[in-house]
């Protein structure tokens, strides 16, 4: 009893939370130029739509594997599928790594990791809007709205940004479903997690995910191109963002109230944005005028959302 009350007094310190979750973010961040590096090492042209589909499988399988390795050494005990979580795990494997990585492996080909970071940051605004229009698990407030139209137009300002124009419906279309994807899998996820254990959910949805998406490139004729050390050690270190970054952000909700840590999402774009700028020589775009006041409504908005779930912890306590 003394060292849960000891562990739980750390993990509240404000500088556990916001370290903690500020590499979570960076890690999540860092994804979208690391899988462009991806597919240049593993030699993936961006119009090989199954070679990407097979390049996501490995990693989800891999990031599954590694999250239930994590989530038992946290738990002390092999974390197993328990009874009446199997038709869950593959419900939530179909929406959150089936559906929404397929849209976003093969948009993000046609897109840049800029653009695709600020575009993935609607996932926040889609999820509220789902859970409280559709599913009716928390009440939209005005102000949260406010937010949600404040990113979405840091989303439509950034495709004016570039000589196109336009968005491409196999680019920034892709993305912003998997963003709606990804907003269905929060709402069922919390649903389950009532009963079961969300470590375990993710982990073996990530599997069964991995593995359907894996049989999927392969049927459809995907193949990975010249296997060396720089290729296999960006794919662990993508599986290792998943993985880590989810048991983390995991144990930070578990100690504290969840508007504590979600406020910090609003730095996955930034990070998405700087890095994709430095590993993808995206400087241009990604300090453009027109970027840089798209991701600060991006940011605003996100900020304005979660400061409201903040007012009513503080109201209630």
């Amino acid at each position: 009893m003394k060292n849960e009350q000891e562990k739980t007094e750390w993990m509240q310190k404000p500088v556990v939370v916001w370290l903690g979750a500020m590499l979570c973010c960076f890690l999540w961040g860092s994804a979208f130029p690391c899988i462009k590096i991806g597919y240049k090492l593993w030699e993936i042209n961006s119009l090989d739509t199954a070679s990407q589909i097979l390049f996501a499988g490995m990693r989800f399988l891999l990031a599954g594997i590694l999250a239930i390795v994590l989530g038992s050494m946290l738990e002390r005990r092999l974390l197993k599928p328990e009874q009446g979580a199997a038709g869950k795990i593959l419900w939530l494997s179909l929406l959150q790594t089936v559906a929404q990585y397929m849209f976003f492996y093969i948009g993000l080909a046609h897109t840049s990791g800029v653009k695709a970071s600020i575009i993935e940051a609607v996932n926040v605004f889609v999820a509220i809007l789902v859970s409280g229009c559709l599913f009716r698990q928390e009440t939209i407030h005005a102000r949260q709205m406010i937010g949600c139209l404040i990113g979405f137009a840091g989303v439509v300002l950034i495709n004016l940004n570039g000589v196109d124009f336009h968005m491409q419906a196999n680019g920034e279309g892709f993305i912003l479903l998997s963003t709606i994807a990804y907003a269905f899998s929060s709402v069922f996820l919390k649903r389950y997690s009532a009963k079961h254990n969300p470590v375990m959910l993710s982990g073996y949805q990530f599997i069964v995910g991995g593995i359907i998406l894996i049989l999927c490139g392969l049927l459809l004729g995907g193949r990975m191109g010249a296997v060396s050390a720089s290729a296999i050690g960006i794919l662990v270190y993508l599986a290792f963002v998943s993985a880590v970054a989810y048991s983390l952000w995991g144990l930070l909700l578990k100690y504290n109230p969840v508007s504590k840590v979600a406020v910090f999402g609003f730095m996955n774009p930034v990070f998405g944005v700087i890095l994709s700028a430095w590993l993808l020589d995206e400087r241009e775009q990604a300090f453009g005028v027109l970027s840089i006041i798209s991701l600060a409504l991006v940011c605003v908005g996100i900020y304005i959302v979660n400061k409201r779930k903040c007012e009513s912890y503080n109201h209630l306590v």
